[in-house]
């Protein structure tokens, strides 16, 4: 009998206590590896399902290959469903507001002792010290960071483009988690992993930090930084497109050379070494300039690949449900409430393969009967929890 497995953590079982991004970015890199993760959602169901704006996004990207089961925590009756399903889990994850895991019940000291080897992972906005108890969101933690500065202008700091904070706090919870998993191999006991916004927002500007000590001046903000390349920019073209080029070493300048056939910088000595390319700057880009003016965009592109030269497009979010790349493997078909959302997968691949879609976007207690079943209640007492409204199942809708 084959013993294959479809995903490395398929025999993982989490229970999710999340909204927003960052704990729901946690679980769902966990649920699209395998674990069986069932989201605890409120009588009324996650209001993140309920956001507008830049928010209409969260639930959608963050909560696919999750069971959702919905419970009334703040009744004695719901507590202990919720307790059934922590003491056999081994993960729990949580994002809430500093001491409201504590007082619903549903602590670390309380729960790891309920189960040992639980690792229960929570998701902050700080880590042990002065700031432990302020809350805090992914742009409060860009503007004190510095991440919002070095993304900006010199006078104009701004957040990035994305939720970047959230979701990588979330995935080193993720590392977090399999680092305590693995030693539970070893030990049997499980572990409180915290991740924070504010120290991953310092851990991606450590190496403009490192920069400061090694130049012995103060980093200015990307935008007006002082590049380590000569040429590492956006250049317009014909029709007013434009297109990032970067040539970041002696190798690929030599290439960059032969495929547009600039013979006088090829042949110049003085501009063999990345260092002395970047002091003549103004002297190369001038030219560049005018050579790409000439050309439409696809026709560059074409060159620069061949050449072996890094380049980008300037896309949109709306530009990538047609990339030919994405679309390869790279997307996965969510079903929301408004039609399908063909979102990206996890970037990673596993022998070859990305990760699927093997539960869609789950609504609203959507498996609160099965999860229940298989905690090991029966029909009669399903039934009850529901009659009462301690729980919500979705044939009750």
């Amino acid at each position: 009998m084959s013993t294959a497995r479809s995903y490395p953590l398929e025999d993982l079982k989490v229970v999710e206590f999340t909204h927003m991004v960052m704990g729901p970015a946690t679980g769902v890199v966990l649920a699209d590896l395998g674990a069986v993760v069932t989201k605890i959602e409120p009588i009324d169901g996650d209001k993140t399902r309920r956001l507008k704006g830049s928010g209409a996004g969260y639930f959608p990207m963050y909560n696919r290959n999750k069971r959702s089961v919905c419970i009334d925590l703040k009744s004695a009756e719901g507590k202990e469903v919720a307790l059934n399903l922590i003491r056999e889990a081994d993960v729990l994850i949580e994002n809430f507001r500093p001491g409201a895991m504590e007082k619903l019940g549903f602590g670390y000291a309380a729960m790891s002792e309920l189960n040992p080897g639980l690792i229960y992972c929570s998701l902050k906005g700080f880590l042990t010290g002065p700031y432990e108890n302020r809350t805090a969101l992914d742009e409060v933690t860009q503007m004190m960071g510095g991440l919002a500065y070095m993304t900006g202008l010199p006078d104009r700091p701004m957040r990035a483009g994305s939720s970047v904070i959230d979701i990588t706090g979330g995935m080193f919870g993720v590392i977090g988690v399999l680092s305590a998993l693995h030693e539970r191999h070893s030990t049997g006991k499980g572990r409180h992993v915290t991740s924070s916004l504010f120290e991953t927002t310092a851990y991606f500007v450590g190496q403009h930090m490192a920069q400061e000590v090694v130049l012995g001046e103060a980093p200015p903000p990307m935008s007006v930084r002082r590049s380590a390349w000569s040429i590492y920019e956006i250049f317009e073209c014909k029709n007013d497109e434009r297109v990032f080029v970067g040539v970041v070493s002696d190798t690929l300048w030599k290439h960059f050379c032969k495929e547009f056939e600039l013979t006088e910088f090829a042949v110049d000595t003085s501009l063999d070494k990345n260092n002395d390319r970047v002091k003549q700057k103004d002297r190369i880009i001038p030219v560049i300039k005018a050579l790409f003016s000439e050309l439409d965009k696809q026709t560059l592109m074409d060159r620069l690949e061949r050449a072996g030269i890094p380049f980008a497009p300037i896309n949109t979010p709306s530009d990538l449900f047609n990339d030919p790349q994405l679309n390869s493997g790279g997307l996965l078909p969510v079903s929301t409430p408004q039609g399908v959302a063909n979102l990206p997968s996890l970037p990673i691949e596993l022998d070859g393969k990305r990760t699927q879609l093997h539960h869609d976007l789950p609504k609203e207690g959507e498996d609160t009967i099965q999860v229940l079943r298989d905690a090991g209640y029966s029909e009669k007492q399903i039934a009850e929890l529901i009659e009462l409204k301690v729980v919500k199942a979705l044939t009750t809708d």
